[in-house]
C-alpha cells in the first residue's frame, strides 16, 4: 500500500466507534461459571440503549410472551445467558451500522448474513475440541465488518468493488484489492485489533479468505459458516462468490461444504432468531 492509502485507512479505522464497554463486561461475566443473573442485570441497567433494545427483542413476536416483560431481570432469566450474550453482541454491531449509504450496500441483509454466520460458526465450534464457541460467534459476527468501514469512509470505491464482484462473479475481497488496493478482511482485522480482541480472533478475520486461510479451528468454523450462509442465501454480505473447503478444512470438519450443510439440519430457527435480533 502507498502512504496515502495507509493513512486514509488508518483514519477510517480510528473514526469507527469504540466497542461498547457494557458488552465487553457481559462477555467477561458469562465466561465464568460463577456468573449470576443479577451480575448481568447490573451491567445492562447502566446502559439505557442496551436495556431498551433487549426488552424490545424479548417482547417481540418471535418469543410470543403472553405478558410483556418489563424488567431486565425477567429478560435475562427468560432468555438465558447465551442468548443475552449473543443479543448484546448483535446490538453492539447494529449500533455501528450506517442507516443509509451511497455505496449501495444493503446493511439489513449484511446484518442477517453476519448473524447467521456467527450462529453457524458457534454451532460448528461445539464439534471441535480446541474451538471456543464464544470466540467463533464473535468472529463470525464481525468477519465482514471491514465492509462497514468501507461503506462509511470510502463509499465510491466500495460501490465500484461491489459492482465488479457481481458483474464478473469474482470474490469481493479480490475486487476490493483491484479497486482500492486492500480488502475488507485486512481493514476489519485492524478494527477488531483496535477493539482489543484476542490475537487469534484478529488473525481469523484477517486470514478468512483462501489462500490466506490458516489451519486453525476458529478459522475453519468461520470460513465454513460463511460459505454455508452464502450458499443457503441466509442474508447477503455483498459477496455471492462461494468457495469450496480446502482439504485441511474438510478434514477438520469431517466433510465438504455440502456434507457440513447436511449435518447442520434445519437452520430455519437459527435464521428466524437472526431476523428477530436484527429488528431494531
Amino acid at each position: 500500500m502507498g502512504y496515502e492509502l495507509t493513512q486514509k485507512l488508518a483514519a477510517a479505522v480510528d473514526g469507527m466507534p469504540a466497542f461498547p464497554k457494557s458488552v465487553r463486561q457481559i462477555l467477561e461475566l458469562t465466561r465464568s461459571v460463577d456468573c449470576k443473573p443479577k451480575d448481568i442485570v447490573q451491567v445492562i441497567d447502566k446502559d439505557p440503549v442496551l436495556t431498551v433494545k433487549i426488552l424490545k427483542v424479548v417482547n417481540s413476536a418471535y418469543y410470543g410472551l403472553a405478558d410483556p416483560s418489563t424488567t431486565v431481570h425477567h429478560a435475562v432469566v427468560f432468555l438465558g445467558f447465551n442468548t443475552i450474550k449473543n443479543l448484546a453482541l448483535s446490538i453492539a454491531a447494529i449500533g455501528m451500522l450506517p442507516r443509509s449509504n451511497s455505496a449501495g450496500f444493503d446493511a439489513q441483509q449484511y446484518l442477517l448474513h453476519s448473524l447467521t454466520t456467527a450462529s453457524i460458526a458457534k454451532q460448528l465450534a461445539t464439534r471441535l475440541r480446541d474451538a471456543d464457541p464464544i470466540d467463533c460467534f464473535i468472529a463470525g459476527l464481525l468477519h465482514d465488518f471491514g465492509k462497514v468501514v468501507f461503506t462509511q469512509f470510502m463509499p465510491d470505491e466500495f460501490r465500484l468493488a461491489l459492482e465488479l464482484s457481481q458483474e464478473y462473479g469474482i470474490s469481493l475481497h479480490l475486487a476490493l484489492r483491484k479497486i482500492v488496493g486492500i480488502d475488507h478482511a485486512t481493514v476489519g482485522a485492524a478494527l477488531v485489533e483496535k477493539w482489543n480482541f484476542s490475537p487469534a480472533l484478529v488473525e481469523t478475520i484477517r486470514c478468512q479468505d483462501a489462500p490466506e486461510l490458516k489451519d486453525t479451528s476458529m478459522m475453519a468454523c468461520v470460513f465454513a459458516a460463511n460459505q454455508v450462509s452464502k450458499k443457503l442465501g441466509l442474508g447477503f454480505g455483498g459477496n455471492a462468490c462461494i468457495e469450496e473447503f480446502p482439504p485441511p478444512l474438510t478434514a477438520c470438519l469431517d466433510g465438504d461444504l455440502d456434507a457440513v450443510i447436511l449435518s447442520l439440519g434445519d437452520l430455519t430457527p437459527l435464521y428466524q432468531e437472526a431476523q428477530a435480533f436484527s429488528q431494531f
